[in-house]
């Protein structure tokens, strides 16, 4: 929100234009500075559309947290929880798999390590004896 000023109010045709030049391939950058809005703001609206169609953007002056009218079905909701959560399980599993990996590596060399540490002792023993 900028400072001391009360958050601006965009009409929903305002942000249907901006969302429908954005799919005709203009730079969000550059029409962001253009509108005087934040580029993220631009995506949130696109995003917004390609969920619900253009019914789904929020009309004028209703406070944010409201409902609009606009119902989520709840198979969607779930789906975008499940696919979160899939990405989540896929991150872990490339940790474990990289952690697994540098274990293998390092097993190896510690292995050869103690082996070599028995012999120098054996040799140092059969030094002292002779």
């Amino acid at each position: 929100m900028r400072k001391g000023k009360s958050p601006r109010v965009f009409e929903r045709e305002f942000k249907l234009g901006a969302v429908r030049r954005m799919q005709a391939g203009e730079s969000p950058s550059a029409l962001a500075r253009e509108l005087g809005v934040r580029r993220k703001l631009l995506y949130e609206w696109k995003q917004r559309v390609e969920d619900g169609g253009e019914e789904n953007l929020r009309p004028c002056g209703r406070p944010p947290g409201q409902s609009d009218g606009v119902v989520q079905p709840a198979a969607q909701n779930e789906q975008r929880r499940i696919a979160a959560l899939e990405r989540l399980v896929g991150k872990q599993q490339a940790l474990i798999t990289f952690f697994e990996r540098a274990l293998q590596r390092v097993e190896p060399q510690s292995v050869g390590r103690a082996e070599s540490m028995k012999r120098s002792e054996k040799s140092v023993k059969e030094r002292e004896e002779s």
